[in-house]
């Protein structure tokens, strides 16, 4: 067995380049040709790493639950250490040794320190608070468009929730500063916006020492206070807890954020769908899982490696080596879902990997499936008229590499509620 050579009859080169607004504004022309030429693809990122992408549904649910492909990038090689866009040291060691970065048995006791806190039953009696929230928000917007959904609520609506979730105090809540999350996306020695990523990552250093410190002066039974007491009980290290803290922090309101916003774009682009949705809340918890599946905020994965030579779908990927699967191009499969790129709000059943499968699904999944009811619900129910206010074509999408969101909304609508 031998790597994907290049694939001349469907045009696609080898390694596939995955970087340009075209690509970031729709990457799904670019998927289905990757799925129909087969499951598995070499794929060149904007830093300059090589991966191996998975793109089919059957492929991807099988690589999602592959205990042979480990998540600790202590198993990536010099290929890939050389080129990826990861953490620069201390701080990686400090910051990036969280549930995402981990394989079992560390990973399983690491993860068991954090459910509780999102159970489904928990987030149902935290919902009329979220909806508090929700509608706040909306009463700060303009009272009658236009307005920019990213900067007026959806930048602010996951993260205001995640305080409440994990006991977040409110001084600190309102120091958080919104382009900490950045630093997820490193830049190099070189580029000339390191000094401003470095004064990122040390202002978030500080800001989860701070939290550490008021938890530790104000023991509480909520889930930041549950990780201080676990490290003072030797049950986690300093770094798996401030990595933990990390994680909650920038993983669980950013990808929030941006489901709302590709969400909203794909509702505003189909203004029936809208309308029903506004005229049915009852259609809300079907419809939010397809919104989920048609164009989900964690576009791909992040890295996985094999610790020897194997083989994947007839392809053989060496030890070290980045594999990634692309839960977008999954979603989007026909094997599995009938006519994929039509949105239907009555799809059922909708096993889509929104959220991951197997030991890293997302633990977040039901507080996120919350959040994108009452947001939707919310906005389509108040602000009547809801409609985009710029060209689809002039939607700024951000530049991440792994996910999809706009960087602003800006609609316009007749009225405020």
């Amino acid at each position: 067995m031998t790597p994907h050579a290049s694939l001349p009859d469907t045009g696609l080169p080898d390694p596939v380049p995955l970087t340009g607004c075209p690509y970031k504004r729709d990457p799904y022309p670019l998927y289905a040709r990757m799925r129909e030429a087969g499951p598995v693809h070499r794929v060149l990122f904007p830093s300059g790493v090589r991966a191996w992408l998975v793109t089919g549904y059957d492929a991807a649910h099988a690589a999602l639950n592959d205990d042979r492909l480990g998540k600790n990038h202590d198993r990536g090689n010099d290929r890939w250490r050389a080129r990826a866009s990861i953490m620069p040291e201390p701080q990686h060691s400090r910051l990036q040794v969280h549930l995402l970065h981990q394989d079992p048995p560390r990973h399983t006791r690491m993860r068991r320190l954090i459910t509780d806190a999102f159970t489904p039953r928990r987030i149902d009696r935290l919902t009329p608070r979220f909806q508090e929230l929700a509608d706040r928000l909306v009463d700060r917007l303009p009272a009658s468009g236009p307005a920019d959904l990213v900067d007026g609520f959806a930048a602010h609506f996951p993260f205001q929730v995640l305080a409440e979730v994990i006991g977040l105090p409110g001084r600190s809540a309102s120091r958080f500063d919104r382009d900490w999350g950045k630093v997820v996306q490193p830049v190099g020695p070189a580029d000339p916006g390191r000094p401003l990523y470095e004064a990122r990552l040390h202002g978030l250093q500080s800001y989860i020492a701070e939290i550490v410190a008021h938890k530790r002066a104000h023991p509480a039974d909520d889930l930041l206070g549950r990780l201080v007491a676990a490290r003072d009980q030797g049950e986690l290290t300093r770094e798996e807890r401030d990595s933990m803290i990390f994680q909650l922090l920038v993983a669980g309101q950013e990808p929030v954020t941006n489901q709302i916003t590709t969400a909203l774009v794909a509702l505003l682009r189909h203004p029936a769908h809208l309308a029903r949705l506004r005229d049915d809340p009852g259609l809300l918890p079907r419809a939010v899982e397809e919104l989920l599946r048609y164009d989900s905020a964690f576009e791909l994965t992040t890295w996985r490696f094999f610790d020897r030579d194997s083989d994947l779908y007839g392809t053989e990927v060496p030890a070290g080596d980045s594999v990634i699967v692309s839960l977008c191009a999954a979603n989007r499969d026909p094997r599995r879902f009938p006519d994929p790129d039509t949105l239907d709000l009555d799809r059922s059943p909708n096993p889509h990997l929104a959220f991951g499968h197997g030991i890293h699904f997302c633990p977040g999944a039901a507080l996120a499936r919350a959040e994108l009811r009452i947001a939707l619900g919310t906005l389509l129910a108040r602000l009547p008229g809801l409609r985009l206010a710029v060209a689809d074509e002039d939607l700024a999408w951000i530049p991440a590499v792994l996910g999809r969101g706009t960087a602003r909304l800006p609609v316009g609508y007749d009225r405020r509620l």
